[in-house]
């Protein structure tokens, strides 16, 4: 639709200042108050809006185009939260809280969401149905799209089906991947702690020693993998913090591990669950000490519907043109809590590219350095705003509405 890329391309310099504000003041699960507090205020300069904040904590929002009308509501989802990751970049808009960093590109996701809603208010009379805007804090911790669902976010009015995309710097600036079925990991991060009896490194005898315990155990996990799931049935066990000690020559009495199980099948997420605490309680039995394990915000698969996901691809093939539009793409071991959306609605979440053009390679996900391209927002909004017209178009009367 020639309306939208107008009206977008009207408001990129705009979008351009307000993401990379809050990429410079980046915020943690469920403390998203600054970011929650600029994203309300620019919501409230958008006519026709029905918004509920307080959500999921207190940093949710809900915005609803077309609240009253009849006909079907689609939702369009973002996620609002930092990283508690240092930035190595030297951005002029670089991160100005030590620790902390926009390192998954969530300033974008939320930016390009704010952007849809105000392109497509001005086009609001000629949308058969309804579009839900949901701004959702603690997607890297916490589940805050599952405490989205917990506040209503689904109901009044009622969602027909949810969309969401995530900046993906594997792929181009202007490109796009949907793909049907199991795309992202299902996750359960864990910690475990054990205690023992410390004592002088010279008597090991005399203790009882935590940290051979836990060393014993990140080792004897891989097996769980290569000899106890099918192979064919991506799992991933890691162990990716070890604290415990703090001289050479005393054996410590705790010692913490914390970590997180991915699984491309919900059969084999728990499976994977069930072997860690048994491999847990006979390590702990061997070495005579005692293990405490827990399991956080445990995230299922990500199951793209077949039909949202089609409807995507094609929208993407008309706006942005075939070649640019890729179908079969290899799933990700990550983990998204848009997840939660997809177990109780049809849903799609698509990638859009942040490679620049001519660029071999791009800081990924989670790196110190990583950026979202300012380049993608016009793409991620006329996606937004193409898949918006064309479910409503298609599940609504569509009688008068724009045609992409």
């Amino acid at each position: 639709m020639p309306e939208f890329k107008a009206a977008i391309d009207a408001i990129v310099p705009e979008l351009i200042d307000f993401r990379h504000d809050l990429h410079a003041h980046p915020e943690t699960a469920f403390c998203e108050e600054r970011t929650s507090g600029k994203v309300l205020a620019a919501l409230k300069t958008i006519p026709g809006l029905d918004i509920q904040n307080n959500l999921a904590g207190g940093t949710g929002i809900a915005a609803t185009l077309n609240a009253d009308k009849p006909g079907p509501c689609v939702l369009l989802r973002a996620d609002m939260d930092a990283l508690p990751i240092h930035e190595l970049s030297d951005l002029p808009y670089r991160s100005t809280i030590d620790g902390k960093m926009h390192a998954c590109g969530h300033d974008g996701h939320t930016t390009c969401l704010l952007g849809t809603a105000r392109v497509l208010a001005q086009f609001a009379d000629r949308l058969p149905g309804k579009v839900k805007f949901c701004f959702q804090p603690a997607e890297e911790d916490g589940a805050g799209g599952e405490r989205m669902i917990e506040d209503g976010v689904l109901e009044n009015p009622h969602v027909d089906a949810a969309f969401a995309f995530h900046g993906w710097p594997e792929i181009p600036v202007g490109r796009i991947i949907s793909v049907p079925g199991a795309i992202l990991a299902a996750a359960a991060p864990f910690e475990i702690e054990f205690t023992g009896k410390g004592g002088h490194a010279a008597y090991p005898h005399r203790t009882a020693d935590i940290l051979l315990a836990a060393a014993q155990f990140v080792t004897n996990l891989q097996a769980i993998r290569s000899r106890f799931i099918d192979p064919l049935d991506p799992v991933v066990i890691s162990v990716c913090a070890v604290h415990a000690g703090h001289a050479t020559n005393v054996i410590p009495e705790t010692c913490q591990l914390k970590g997180t199980i991915r699984a491309l099948s919900e059969q084999a997420h728990t499976t994977a669950k069930q072997l860690v605490q048994r491999f847990l309680m006979n390590t702990a039995t061997s070495f005579d000490v005692r293990a405490d394990l827990r399991f956080a915000s445990d995230y299922p698969v990500l199951i793209n519907d077949e039909a949202c996901a089609e409807l995507v691809a094609d929208v993407g093939r008309q706006l942005l043109g075939a070649d640019k539009v890729k179908t079969k793409y290899p799933p990700s071991m990550g983990g998204e809590d848009f997840a939660f959306f997809a177990r109780h609605v049809p849903s799609a979440m698509f990638r859009v590219g942040l490679q620049p053009a001519g660029a071999f390679e791009y800081p990924g996900l989670h790196n110190p350095r990583f950026n979202f391209n300012d380049d993608a927002i016009p793409t991620a909004i006329q996606m937004f705003c193409g898949i918006a017209q064309r479910y409503l178009s298609t599940h609504g009367d569509a009688s008068g509405a724009y045609e992409i």
